[in-house]
């Protein structure tokens, strides 16, 4: 090929690089075949010099499906997913799959025009964020053919198998453990509920259990958009501004609870003596706060692990849809009281 061909590489330019039959070269770059060591590594190396990268689509043509995992979440912002995706990549890099992401930006109509997308292309399996989704993204999921995996939830009825935590156990648990350190007057700051259903979830399990004491919240502050430590100080004293008597405030993500933490330091507040804090989703990043963030283990990089491998396995035969269900466990850090 001369520097001005811009016509795509084939099977026959390797063969040509190679000194071998196409056929070699197919048998190579699809690991089929007995070939020898000295050939495989003559075709590879040829491959690897030409640039040349193999059209799966032929071959997805002929097995209807390519090597592709579909992943689809509804933000990269989010700190949350990244570790989802770090669980799903370790369990993947061990077998031919390979993950591609969609972004959703928790909008259902975005999520069916994603979905569409990515199902277009035949991908062995599909990971999705969440349970709840419009009646095409359900049709879709199911009528794909394919293992599908929802992730990060396991309050519902999944379309095929399913791997997360209970949101509504995770928020009775944070209830039951501020109601023992002896907290009564409590405020919640989170995002909206209708965009975020597990924290609408966790919202729901933990004003149950307070209900159950006889314990009502306070008052409540919502925000749309990503999370950041700007919207967590400026709620915390939005909400302290109307409620001098709040002695506890449960955020629905640690983001905007360490926010949070730094305006009450900043106002020279007790923590957790006159106010308690908690968050949610155990994020490793913020241990280095003034104070540990008391919180709640999310299990999210067991979940993208324990997702793949759902899909690992039954894209090699095991076709039982599994229901996988970890235990969100309370971190109390220094923001919450132990009695």
């Amino acid at each position: 090929m001369t520097d001005n061909d811009n016509r795509p590489l084939t099977l026959r330019d390797v063969s040509d690089a190679s000194g071998v039959s196409e056929m070699t070269v197919s048998r190579v770059l699809r690991n089929r075949g007995d070939v020898s060591d000295a050939t495989r590594k003559r075709v590879l190396e040829a491959a690897k010099e030409l640039g040349y990268v193999p059209n799966k689509i032929a071959g997805a043509l002929a097995s209807n499906r390519v090597n592709l995992v579909a992943v689809v979440i509804p933000s990269m912002s989010n700190m949350v997913f990244p570790e989802v995706m770090t669980g799903i990549s370790q369990i993947l890099d061990d077998t031919e799959l390979q993950p591609v992401v969609g972004v959703t930006g928790y909008q259902r109509e975005k999520e069916e025009k994603v979905l569409y997308e990515m199902l277009s292309w035949r991908p062995s399996g599909v990971i999705i964020a969440g349970l709840e989704h419009s009646e095409a993204s359900r049709a879709m999921l199911a009528a794909s053919g394919i293992p599908v995996v929802e992730i990060m939830d396991v309050d519902g009825t999944p379309v095929d198998s399913v791997v997360g935590i209970s949101h509504r156990l995770a928020g009775q648990k944070m209830a039951t453990a501020i109601l023992k350190a002896g907290y009564t007057q409590i405020g919640f700051l989170g995002t909206k509920m209708s965009l975020d259903h597990r924290a609408r979830k966790r919202f729901e399990g933990f004003t149950e259990t307070l209900a159950k004491a006889g314990v009502e919240i306070v008052d409540k502050e919502f925000y749309t958009g990503g999370s950041a430590l700007v919207k967590g100080r400026e709620m915390t004293r939005e909400i302290l501004e109307r409620n001098e008597e709040i002695d506890f405030l449960y955020y629905s993500n640690d983001i905007i609870g360490a926010g949070g933490l730094l305006y009450l330091l900043d106002q020279g507040i007790d923590v957790p003596g006159q106010i308690g804090l908690a968050g949610f989703n155990g994020v490793n990043l913020l241990k280095g706060l003034p104070k540990e963030l008391a919180t709640m283990d999310a299990c999210r990089l067991e979940i993208g692990k324990r997702a793949a491998q759902v899909i690992v396995d039954r894209v090699g035969g095991d076709d039982a849809p599994q229901r996988i269900v970890l235990e969100p466990t309370v971190s109390f850090g220094e923001t919450l009281k132990r009695r």
